[in-house]
C-alpha cells in the first residue's frame, strides 16, 4: 500500500505478519518505508506516521518527494527504452559470435552494469541507455564471454579481445559514469 504525505511524498506501507510493531525506514527508491503488522487499518498506518513525524525527520535520511517522482520517471523511460533495446542487442551478439544463453533480465541495480549467472541468465542494467553505443556492446560482450568463463582469468580477458579489440578502452571509460538510476 502507498499513502501520499504532503511533507514525506509516497509513503511506502507494507503489511508484515511477523511485525510486532511500527519501524520506518529508507527504500532503495529513497522514499519512506513503513513496515507495520498484518492487522494495522490505513487509518492507523496514517496516524502513527503524523504522530512520529519529528523522529522520522531527525533520525532518516530522507529525499526530496520531487526528486523521488523525477528518478521514478527517468527510471520508467529508460526501462521502456532498455527493453526495446538491449535483448535484441544481446540477441544479435550471442547469435553472431555463437553464445547460448537462457535468459535476459533487466535490472536497475546502483552498482553492477551487468552479470551472468550460472544458470545462464545475463542481467543488464536498465543505465545501459545512458552510455554510449560502444560501451553498451562492451557490457554485453563482457557478459557473453562469462557464459564461458565465470571469473576474470585470462582465457576470460582473451575471449573479449577476440569481441572487442578495444576493451581495455572501453574498461576505463566506464568507469566515468554510474550505473545507479
Amino acid at each position: 500500500m502507498i499513502i501520499f504525505d504532503k511533507e514525506f511524498g509516497e509513503v511506502i506501507v507494507r503489511k508484515n505478519s511477523l511485525s510486532r510493531g511500527v519501524k520506518f525506514s529508507v527504500s532503495t527508491s529513497g522514499r519512506l518505508s513503513m513496515s507495520v503488522p498484518k492487522y494495522t487499518s490505513d487509518f492507523l498506518a496514517k496516524r502513527f506516521l503524523n504522530s512520529n513525524r519529528q523522529a522520522i525527520r531527525d533520525k532518516l535520511p530522507l529525499k526530496d518527494p520531487n526528486e523521488q517522482r523525477a528518478r521514478d520517471y527517468k527510471k520508467k523511460i529508460l526501462m521502456k527504452k532498455a527493453k526495446d533495446y538491449l535483448p535484441y542487442r544481446l540477441e544479435y551478439y550471442a547469435k553472431l559470435y555463437g553464445y547460448s544463453y537462457d535468459k535476459c533480465r533487466l535490472s536497475h541495480a546502483n552498482t553492477r552494469w551487468g552479470s551472468c549467472s550460472s544458470n545462464r541468465t545475463i542481467s543488464l542494467n536498465i543505465g545501459l541507455m545512458n552510455l554510449p553505443e560502444v560501451l553498451r556492446d562492451y557490457v554485453i560482450l563482457h557478459e557473453l564471454a562469462h557464459l564461458h568463463h565465470m571469473d576474470h582469468s585470462k582465457a576470460f580477458w582473451s575471449e573479449v579481445a577476440e569481441h572487442d579489440r578495444n576493451f581495455k578502452i572501453h574498461e576505463k571509460r566506464l568507469k566515468h559514469f554510474s550505473p545507479g538510476v
